[in-house]
């Protein structure tokens, strides 16, 4: 199993810290570093930034928003961060959720499984630098009706295959990302619930006919390093309630319902109406202490070694960690923590 690092989005107050831990990633060996987007800051852009001042460590998208950019967009994208980054990019996907793609992207949210599949399908092509010709229900290149021509990508990414990651939480989602991608991108993962998740990936795969040797399990995970695991998992309240609570309507909520199989059903809706009603602190109260150490690195180094070791029994093969409230100086001294903790897991 191998480490990597996700620093979120850029503007999220800890934007002084993320060259620093990026930088401090690849001298521990990290494998990758990837960087989120929601409505704010475009992690093309952050990725560019930190691919310019590492060396060895991959840069990824955690996730790219299928919404926000048309598939030769990205494929573009993909093959200049490719290049310029030496080979070290990692090409993670999603298609966000129907309040930021309908009202910010403009981009209406209907059958996200089938719109993702050609997308991925558009993406493959243009990377292999094949002339596009496309004729799906989502997408159609050339348009038929108008001058376009179809046209072939004219940067040689490095690699002739550049890693594809789809970020799933529903089973049909799993299912297409055992069935068409490279990895994997869960959040809230928890080992001892993941084995339906993981029975779903398989799924796909199965039905497609391939193996799921080489394939990523990269779950973004916490990370608090702390005497008092109780204590560090305050730190996490607030990530756990804006995504139980606050990502998505009441009635559409993708996190609320995995927390809901996962277990936390009731817990999960008082979070939501808190949050909802704008008591914040109530919500992140109404997070169970259960939950939050199921999908997350709490405690000392050897309490940490115990949980990789169950992320590495469940089939993870990257995890990726987060800081949470954690200064520059004290994220750095946790990655090493992270380093040593694996070791001693003896998973790396």
């Amino acid at each position: 199993m191998r480490l990597g690092l996700n620093l979120g989005y850029w503007g999220a107050g800890n934007d002084a810290s993320n060259l620093a831990l990026a930088r401090h990633a690849d001298t521990l060996g990290f494998s990758v570093v990837w960087v989120a987007e929601a409505y704010g800051s475009d992690a093309p852009t952050v990725l560019s930034w930190i691919a310019a001042q590492t060396t060895s460590v991959d840069v990824g998208s955690a996730v790219f928003q299928i919404p926000a950019r048309t598939p030769a967009t990205t494929a573009m994208t993909a093959a200049t961060l490719d290049t310029l980054s030496g080979g070290r990019f990692r090409l993670g996907l999603g298609v966000s959720g129907p309040q930021v793609s309908e009202g910010w992207h403009g981009v209406r949210f209907d059958k996200p499984l089938g719109r993702t599949r050609e997308y991925v399908d558009v993406v493959r092509m243009a990377l292999r630098r094949e002339r596009v010709r496309y004729e799906g229900e989502h997408f159609r290149l050339p348009l038929p009706d108008g001058p376009g021509k179809a046209l072939a990508l004219t940067v040689h990414p490095v690699r002739e295959h550049i890693p594809t990651y789809l970020a799933a939480i529903g089973p049909k989602n799993l299912e297409l990302t055992g069935e068409i991608a490279d990895g994997w991108l869960p959040v809230f993962y928890s080992p001892e619930h993941a084995h339906e998740q993981l029975g779903h990936v398989r799924a796909g795969a199965d039905r497609a006919g391939r193996s799921l040797d080489g394939f990523d399990v990269a779950p973004t995970v916490p990370l608090v390093v702390g005497e008092d695991w109780r204590a560090c998992a305050d730190a996490v309240r607030a990530y756990a309630a804006l995504y139980l609570g606050g990502m998505g309507s009441r009635d559409n909520n993708f996190y609320n319902r995995l927390a809901a199989r996962m277990g936390f059903e009731k817990e999960a809706a008082q979070v939501q109406e808190k949050y909802l009603a704008r008591d914040y602190a109530g919500a992140m109260s109404a997070v169970p202490l259960e939950f939050v150490d199921a999908t997350s690195l709490l405690g000392p180094k050897e309490r940490i070694a115990q949980r990789l070791s169950a992320l590495a029994e469940s089939g993870v093969t990257t995890v990726n960690v987060a800081m949470h409230g954690a200064s520059e100086e004290a994220g750095m001294a946790s990655l090493r923590t992270a380093v040593e903790a694996l070791e001693l897991a003896g998973v790396a």
